[in-house]
C-alpha cells in the first residue's frame, strides 16, 4: 500500500479518485484495507477543512416535527404550555436545560444540537 497523508486540495482529489476506483473492493483484501484507510484520511481531511455547523435548534425541533408528523400541541410534554411552545418555535424563547433533556429523549435530537443558544432570540 502507498498511502501518505493528505495535506493539499491535490491530494485531497487524488485519495476521491482512488476511493472511486476502489468502491467494489471487498472487505479483507489489500483493496478493501486500502479503501478503509483513504476512507478514513479524506473524513478527517474533509472534518478540519469542511466543517459541517450544527443546525439551529428551532430549525433542528420544526424538522422532526415535520418527519414525525407533530404539531406544536405536541411539543407541550417537552417544552410547556401552548404559548411557551410558541416562543420556543418563533424563537422568542431560549430553550432550557429541562426542555432540552425532554426534546434529546422525546424526539431524539442529538443534546449539542439542542444547547446551542438560537441566534435570533427576540425581546
Amino acid at each position: 500500500m502507498n498511502i501518505k497523508p493528505i495535506k493539499t486540495e491535490a491530494d485531497y482529489r487524488a485519495a476521491l479518485k482512488e476511493i472511486e476506483s476502489l468502491m467494489m473492493a471487498l472487505p479483507d483484501t489489500p483493496e478493501g484495507e486500502k479503501l478503509d484507510v483513504l476512507v478514513t484520511l479524506v473524513e478527517a481531511y474533509e472534518a478540519k477543512h469542511y466543517p459541517i455547523d450544527l443546525p439551529d435548534p428551532v430549525a433542528a425541533i420544526r424538522f422532526e416535527m415535520e418527519q414525525k408528523g407533530l404539531t406544536p400541541k405536541d411539543l407541550e410534554p417537552m417544552i410547556g404550555r401552548s404559548n411557551r411552545v410558541y416562543e420556543v418555535l418563533s424563537h422568542k424563547r431560549n430553550l432550557s436545560l429541562n426542555m432540552i433533556r425532554k426534546l434529546h429523549s422525546g424526539l431524539g435530537i442529538p443534546a449539542e444540537v439542542l444547547i446551542q443558544q438560537s441566534p435570533e432570540v427576540r425581546a
